[in-house]
Parts: C-alpha cells; sequence; structure tokens
C-alpha cells in the first residue's frame, strides 16, 4: 500500500511538473518578443516535444473543425480555413527545424529522431483525410464558386486540391496504408543521410607540422589554418577542413600536390568510406522508397512524379536543356585543361593533370592572362562593406532600408546579426545574417524563413528571414575577408531574402516560399549580376585597412577575366545535375551499385577525368532529402531566365526604377499566386530564350 502511494505521489509530481513546464515553454503562446521573432534566449531543448505535441494537438482539432463543418464546403471555410490552420505547429516547426540546420549538436540531432516520426504520421493524417478532401474536392469542383475566385484564390485552390491528390488522397486503403510507412521511412533516411554528411566532413582534417608544406599558401589563408588548429586544440599547427573556405584556397594555392591530393580526396570520398557513415545504403533505400512512392500515385518513375509539378514538366525537357549547355560548356573545359596541361608543362610539370589541380593551375592562368590573383581581391571584401553593397542595392532597387538591431533575439548570439528593414519608415521584415561554419551547421548556404508573409482576415503577417552561410571567417589580424565567389553567394542569397521580404499575397499558401523549384532560383540568381558590376563595386569594395575604393585596374581585370574557368564551373554543374536526373529516372534499384552507376552516368555524358560532379553522388545533400530530389537541374533552367531578365536592366540601366517596380510588381511580391511562365511574361513580355545564359558564360 506503501508503495502504491509513492507511485500516485510520484505521478502527480510529474504532472504537475509537465504542467509547469508547460506554462513557461514560450511556444505554448505568441512571442512575446518584438515583432514577435521566436524567443530564442528562452527556448530550450527540452520545449521542443511538448511543443510539437501540443501543437500537432491543436492541429488536429483545427482539421476536424473544417470537417465537422455542417455548413456547405465553400473557399472560405475549408480551404481558407485549411490555408490558416496549424499556427502554432508552423512555429514550433520552423524554429526547431531552422535552428537544428546552424545549431544541429548531438542532442537536438536524437531529438529529431523522436520528433520525425511524429510530424511524418501528422501530416499523412491530414494528407489521407477522406472527410477533408472530399470538402477540398467538393469546392474543386464546384463551377459557381471557382469563377467568381481571384487568380491568387484559384492558385490556392489549385495547390491546395493537387497537393492532396499527389499525396495520394483518394487511393484504396491498402495504398494509403503503404504510402504512410514511405513516407515515414523516406522521413527517417534523410535525417541519417545528414546526419553521415555532417560527420564525415567534421572528421576529415589535414593537419600540418612542418611550415615548408604551407609553401604557396597566402598568409591569410595560413593564419586561418592556424585558428582552426587553435580550435582543435593542436596550437602551433595548421588544420585545413572540408569546408570550402579552408579548402579551396589551399587547392588554389598549395605547391604541395600530394598534400593537394588527400585534400580533395577526402572531399570527393565523404559518405564513401565503408564505415559507420557510408551513405550508399541509404541513397539505395531512398531511390527505391521514391520509386515506389511514384508508381502508387501513377507515375512510372520518380522523376516523372516530381516533374509533373514543375516548370519543366517532364525529364525530356530537362535533359534538352542540359544538352544545350553541356555541348559547348565541354569545349570551353577541354580548352582550359589543354592551358592548365601547357603552363604545367612550361614549369617542368609532364604528368597529365588531375582532379586536384584544377584549381591550382587555373588560378596561375588566371595571373597569366589577366593578372589577376584572387587574393587581390580578398583585402576589398571585408564582409560587413559587401553587405552593405547588397543593402545598397536593394535601396536603389526598391527602396528598402536596413537597421541593424540588437533589442530581439537571434539564433546564434555569437554568430548571427539581426536587421530591421523598412520602406519609407514602415515596418517590412526582419533579417538575420549567420556568416560562418561550425561544427553543428550543415554545410553549403542557404536563406530560409522563420515566418512567411501572409495577410489572415485583413491582419498583414510580416515575414522573418534568415540567410545562412559558411564564409571565410575572421582571422586574429584580419576581419572575415571574402573571395569573389563567396561574395557572388551572399548577393544570391539576398535575392532570395528578397523574395520573401517583398512577398504581398494574402494566403501563406502561395508566399514565395511556395514557388514552383525551378522558378525560385531566378529571385536569387538575378542579384548575382549587381555583384560585380562597375557602379555597385565602388560603393561597397573598400580596402579593408586603408579605406581605398578598389581600383579602376582591378575592377577592368576583374570584368576581363568574369567568364574565366565558365567552362568548369558549368561542366561540374550539368554533371551533378545529370547525376541527379539520372538516378531519379531509373525503373530497378535491385541490384544498384552506387559507385559503379555514378561512373557509368558520366561516362555516357562524356566527362574528362579532370572534373568532378560538383556534387557526387555519396554527399549530395541537396537531392536525398534537401528538396532538390530530381531538381538539381533548376539552378541552369531559371538561369536562362534570370540572364534573360538582366537583359531588361542592362538595356535601359541597372537601377532603372520602372524596370525595378515591374520585377518587384509581377515577380517579388507575386510568390505562387500566379502560373510562373505567365509572372515571367509579364515582366518580361515574351518567354525567355538560352541566348543570353550562354553569353553570360562565355559559351557562345
Amino acid at each position: 500500500m506503501k508503495r502504491i502511494l509513492t507511485m500516485a505521489a510520484s505521478i502527480a509530481i510529474l504532472l504537475g511538473g509537465l504542467e509547469g513546464k508547460a506554462q513557461e515553454n514560450p511556444f505554448f503562446s505568441e512571442f512575446k518578443t518584438p515583432y514577435q521573432v521566436p524567443d530564442f534566449q528562452k527556448i530550450k531543448l527540452e520545449h521542443y516535444l511538448p511543443a510539437y505535441q501540443e501543437a500537432i494537438k491543436q492541429h488536429d482539432a483545427e482539421i476536424a473543425a473544417i470537417v465537422n463543418n455542417k455548413a456547405k464546403p465553400t473557399f472560405e471555410n475549408t480551404i481558407v480555413a485549411l490555408d490558416n490552420s496549424g499556427e502554432m505547429l508552423g512555429r514550433v516547426g520552423s524554429t526547431f527545424g531552422n535552428v537544428m540546420g546552424t545549431d544541429g549538436d548531438k542532442a537536438m540531432r536524437d531529438l529529431a529522431k523522436q520528433i520525425t516520426p511524429l510530424t511524418s504520421k501528422h501530416y499523412d493524417d491530414i494528407n489521407f483525410n477522406e472527410g477533408l478532401f472530399k470538402r477540398v474536392e467538393a469546392v474543386y469542383n464546384n463551377k459557381k464558386i471557382t469563377s467568381k475566385l481571384t487568380t491568387e484564390q484559384k492558385m490556392l485552390l489549385e495547390n491546395t486540391y493537387k497537393g492532396f491528390k499527389r499525396s495520394g488522397a483518394g487511393l484504396p486503403v491498402d495504398k494509403i496504408a503503404r504510402l504512410r510507412q514511405i513516407n515515414g521511412e523516406l522521413s527517417m533516411l534523410s535525417l541519417k543521410f545528414g546526419d553521415n554528411n555532417l560527420a564525415e566532413t567534421n572528421n576529415f582534417k589535414l593537419v600540418l607540422e612542418n611550415p615548408a608544406d604551407l609553401k604557396g599558401l597566402p598568409q591569410s589563408v595560413v593564419d586561418a589554418a592556424a585558428l582552426e588548429a587553435k580550435k582543435a586544440n593542436l596550437e602551433g599547427k595548421w588544420v585545413f577542413t572540408l569546408q570550402k573556405p579552408s579548402m579551396i584556397p589551399f587547392l588554389q594555392y598549395s605547391e604541395k600536390r600530394d598534400l593537394r591530393e588527400r585534400l580533395y580526396k577526402g572531399y570527393l570520398n565523404r559518405g564513401n568510406n565503408y564505415n559507420e557513415n557510408d551513405n550508399k545504403e541509404v541513397i539505395k533505400k531512398i531511390l527505391t522508397l521514391s520509386k515506389e512512392r511514384a508508381n502508387i500515385l501513377g507515375f512510372e518513375t520518380t522523376a516523372d512524379y516530381i516533374l509533373d509539378d514543375r516548370m519543366a514538366k517532364t525529364p525530356a525537357n530537362v535533359y534538352n536543356l542540359l544538352k544545350q549547355v553541356w555541348t559547348p560548356a565541354l569545349a570551353v573545359a577541354k580548352r582550359e585543361l589543354a592551358d592548365m596541361q601547357e603552363l604545367a608543362k612550361s614549369e617542368g610539370m609532364n604528368e597529365t593533370l588531375q582532379s586536384w589541380d584544377w584549381w591550382y593551375y587555373a588560378e596561375k592562368v588566371r595571373k597569366a592572362k589577366y593578372d589577376l590573383d584572387e587574393e587581390q581581391l580578398r583585402p576589398y571584401f571585408k564582409l560587413e562593406n559587401v553587405r552593405e553593397g547588397v543593402f545598397y542595392v536593394a535601396n536603389k532597387l526598391y527602396g528598402l532600408e536596413f537597421k541593424k538591431i540588437t533589442n530581439i533575439p537571434v539564433p546564434n548570439q555569437e554568430q548571427t546579426e539581426a536587421f530591421e528593414v523598412t520602406e519609407k519608415g514602415k515596418h517590412v521584415g526582419i533579417l538575420y545574417m549567420d556568416y560562418h561554419p561550425r561544427a553543428t551547421k550543415r554545410v553549403g548556404a542557404w536563406c530560409t524563413s522563420f515566418r512567411r508573409q501572409s495577410n489572415v482576415d485583413g491582419k498583414y503577417i510580416t515575414p522573418v528571414v534568415s540567410i545562412v552561410c559558411n564564409f571565410s571567417a575572421p582571422t586574429a589580424d584580419a576581419p572575415a575577408l571574402l573571395n569573389a565567389d563567396e561574395v557572388g553567394t551572399l548577393f544570391h542569397e539576398f535575392g532570395h531574402g528578397l523574395h520573401n521580404l517583398l512577398s504581398n499575397v494574402h494566403y501563406k499558401g502561395v508566399a514565395a516560399t511556395q514557388v514552383k523549384r525551378d522558378f525560385v532560383e531566378l529571385p536569387s540568381q538575378i542579384m548575382e549580376h549587381w555583384a560585380f558590376e562597375p557602379e555597385v563595386l565602388k560603393v561597397y569594395a573598400k580596402h579593408y585597412k586603408t579605406g581605398e575604393v578598389i581600383p579602376a585596374q582591378l575592377i577592368e581585370k576583374l570584368d576581363k577575366s568574369g567568364k574565366f574557368n565558365q567552362g568548369f564551373t558549368t561542366v561540374e554543374y550539368v554533371a551533378a545535375a545529370t547525376l541527379d536526373l539520372d538516378y531519379y529516372s531509373q525503373k530497378d534499384f535491385s541490384n544498384l551499385d552506387i559507385n559503379e552507376f555514378e561512373k557509368q552516368s558520366m561516362a555516357n555524358l562524356g566527362i574528362i577525368p579532370q572534373i568532378a560532379p560538383r556534387y557526387r553522388t555519396t554527399y549530395f545533400s541537396h537531392i536525398w532529402g534537401g528538396g532538390y530530389s530530381a531538381g538539381y537541374y533548376s539552378y541552369m533552367w531559371a538561369e536562362v531566365l534570370d540572364a534573360d531578365a538582366f537583359e531588361a536592366f542592362a538595356e535601359k540601366g541597372i537601377f532603372d526604377q520602372a524596370t525595378a517596380k515591374s520585377f518587384r510588381d509581377n515577380i517579388l511580391s507575386k510568390g505562387g499566386s500566379d502560373e510562373a511562365m505567365t509572372l515571367y511574361k509579364r515582366f518580361r513580355g515574351a518567354e525567355p530564350n538560352i541566348q543570353p545564359l550562354l553569353k553570360n558564360r562565355g559559351l557562345n
């Protein structure tokens, strides 16, 4: 009896503790912060799971209210109600997902393994809710309703209905049960791939002890490696990692060919080392399950299923685009290789160049041809100055102002800045910027949002946007100095940021984040065009020590070398895009050998051995859960658009206000509220052609 009483008392204490935690949990009410941004400093790891559980419970109740509504289905009581539902889940999910991407330590990643099955089941419960789908379908088929809808409302209805159909709504019970299993397994496999990829990137270090091994490296690169060694408790040594700000300069300047080979092979073999982090079996399972899901949904391959809902529509259309670019790009890459081989021979290197030699000899050719060393540019690309250059372009084009603020919570206090974005004094949104690599941060650069823009019941909801990068970090003696590629990346991600910040739609389901994958890169890629315009460079490219504006002769060299190495850049990209599509176009994976498949795919393409795909299979995170499955071609598809679109600015002036207004009104503010090509033609007056892209890359 005494033991029973003790257990009862323990349960009461536990329940009381949970109730107390709920009251303290920042997610259980709207954030009481400026601009209602997530309360990052109060959110603890233990808050997430209870918050998810409560958010799912609330969302379930909202869905039940829609399904059980006795009134006939209407656009408002069904489609809009569904679009507005899940507000708490949106807050919790966006916060957890984004923080895990930038600060995903082991505890957080372990927690994700608990949360992912909950959310997978929850969204399946919605997608396979027969009563809900019947109401959506009733609205979709009701001509009296649809004839009165605005274009934006029709797009929301179309997206909602197609979303259900593409998820499997209306299928027999046994097929729905199998789809649930597949969705659950795929979500966990995606997590596993990401865990392996992060571990493989972090686990490799090239540790140098002999100063002679640093031969050829600029002092800034040596200093950064010394700082990396200090972080790893290897003071007095030099550490180079697989993070691009560490790896690429080493490949460009190190005179130690054997060390270049070791570092580059470490990069190429991530996830392919036959250890506990090997990704090959994970990928085979992803491919097999994805194809089975596509078959259940009525498509022959995963590529057919995915592209059916994209601008491209079919794999054949994508292959056609890639082929148009591949042929001239490969010819240019071969000429680039010949130039490098000739230079190497003149220096007494008679061996055939390999992939780990490309950056080194390309840099030498750049210097010989254009008298330009990329290290000459770095002093003019101080991170803070480049950021101000990005803000300058946004102000000149769209009248936006950016004010750094310190009175709001930020995702990572040590490395993230916050800015309030305004237009003519009116609040537009919040922008976070997170610049440098961390062991808990996934590689690459991306733009995301903690809150999407919408207009719910007449209340305008402003966006909270975040730009995340992995740029060269400050050293003990110098601030963060970017290379030209990193400058372009910041402009690129900021273009995504503008798309989110300037979205002006009514419904979350057609906001900027809902744009078709092969259209979403247009706003980002067009921004890259301004990065190296002389007029813009003179504003932000100032020497970090003297404040001297970048000299005209350096701008001229930069301009003349703008198409340098574009054969290599284009070939490695098209190779990766082709590899992606080749995988997802397959019909049988029973005897798949990942390494052999990749080798054969590249052989069929005719790639030269000195160039590897931009992403090899086992670390190609874009396509194994990163949202670009059978869609990595999207960057090239969008480049056809952005190159053509920038011609409109080039013709009338890069800051022409009428052109900027048209781009904002027809592209940036519209999100996914109309068909992508319709929006584009409203801006440009016609569909684009590929010639501006080939011209920009020097491939025509």
